[in-house]
């Protein structure tokens, strides 16, 4: 008798056998690069081999695997957005205070640890929390900036560190 790890892993070995370059080609035309779709492609199996559904289980696989391939498009184009914005930022400043490569690789990562961490929360209160912790304000300052009252500004922080706090524990 087959076990139900066995028979799992033999149908992720279908499904990905199966999809593996539909998938990439999928990906391909939508990012216009076969080496990122590549990527993301084995992002998108990763995903389905940690998740939480029986892959034998699966009864529109390639649905299934376009949902979790159009998630990561989402997360990859966030990613470049925020390199790209990073970059043009330094470009801006005089090559004595440009950071070195390893610095600038710690600083992308912890931005996007930080716009991860982030991820869900409404857009005026994580406006207001970034307002708050990366440009110093205080709420009734942060208040007049988004044309809301102070007590909403209160109500955004205590959602914000809220969230941080259930992010980080999780």
């Amino acid at each position: 008798m087959i076990d139900r790890a066995d028979s799992n892993a033999q149908a992720f070995h279908q499904l990905y056998q199966g999809n593996r370059s539909w998938l990439e080609q999928w990906l391909s035309r939508r990012l216009g690069s076969g080496h990122d779709a590549a990527d993301l492609s084995q992002d998108t199996f990763m995903r389905v081999l940690a998740g939480p559904q029986r892959i034998v289980d699966l009864a529109e696989p390639r649905a299934y695997l376009m949902t979790i391939g159009k998630r990561l498009l989402v997360n990859f184009y966030k990613r470049r957005s925020l390199e790209r914005a990073y970059l043009d930022a330094l470009a801006q400043l005089p090559e004595v205070y440009a950071p070195s490569p390893e610095q600038r690789w710690q600083v992308l990562e912890t931005l996007h640890a930080l716009d991860d961490l982030l991820d869900g929360l409404p857009g005026r209160v994580r406006r207001a929390f970034l307002l708050s912790q990366l440009e110093g304000l205080g709420y009734r300052e942060i208040a007049v900036r988004l044309g809301v009252t102070e007590r909403s500004v209160k109500r955004y922080m205590v959602q914000a560190y809220e969230h941080c706090l259930l992010v980080a524990l999780c």
